[in-house]
């Protein structure tokens, strides 16, 4: 599941700027270069198949969709955060 989730070079953007309050497909696109619709929609489907991201619809015209992380998705970004951490540690160690 991890592998699969975090296969994709974009998916640790994604979850960093909706941990920073980016959640709007839009809006999301436009915070990296090189980032397209179609990868970010692969990408997001994914985190809400593997219950990481919750999507929400609002019943409005146009319509308008949010992205939110789920209890499980705020453990997920906590390992990854201790990943970046030890990275941190191992780059230092290194030099």
């Amino acid at each position: 599941m991890f592998e699969s989730c975090i296969g994709c070079k974009w998916t640790l953007h994604v979850l960093s700027q909706i941990r920073k309050g980016i959640n709007r497909p839009g809006a999301l696109v436009r915070t990296a270069e090189g980032l397209t619709t179609k990868v970010l929609n692969e990408r997001l489907a994914k985190l809400v198949r593997f219950d990481v991201l919750e999507k929400i619809s609002f019943p409005e015209v146009p319509p308008r969709v949010e992205y939110r992380l789920t209890g499980f998705g705020e453990k997920f970004v906590g390992v990854l955060d201790q990943i970046e951490r030890l990275g941190k540690v191992w780059e230092k160690n290194t030099k």
